[in-house]
């Protein structure tokens, strides 16, 4: 790609999500390494009618997708999920309660 905005960075396609009808595709994408989103899905959307001709090409469809450039969030989720779960406060109270084999089904705990 020849826009300075893409020269020197290493994109991961997670995923793409096609309507039902073909024409528009929405394709997820995180930088590899990490890194701003906004000023690639910028570069990404000046150079939108490249990439539709190079798709044009390479597969052969009736229609050629709209293509819709968005920031994939899964992994920054699962980091911060993580990181909560790695919380102190969070590891405390998930080892702090019972035990399964403590707990009988059915059964009050007061025996009445």
């Amino acid at each position: 790609m020849r826009d300075p905005g893409l020269q020197h960075m290493t994109l991961t396609v997670t995923e793409v999500k096609m309507s039902p009808d073909l024409r528009q595709a929405r394709v997820f994408l995180t930088p590899l390494g990490g890194g701003e989103m906004a000023p690639v899905l910028e570069a990404l959307s000046r150079a939108r009618p490249f990439l539709r001709r190079e798709v044009a090409r390479v597969v052969r469809l009736k229609y050629v997708p709209d293509l819709v450039f968005l920031a994939d969030e899964t992994f920054e989720n699962a980091r911060r999920i993580d990181a909560l779960l790695r919380d102190p406060r969070v590891s405390s109270d998930l080892a702090g309660g019972q035990d399964e084999a403590d707990i009988v089904l059915g059964e009050p705990e007061d025996g009445i």
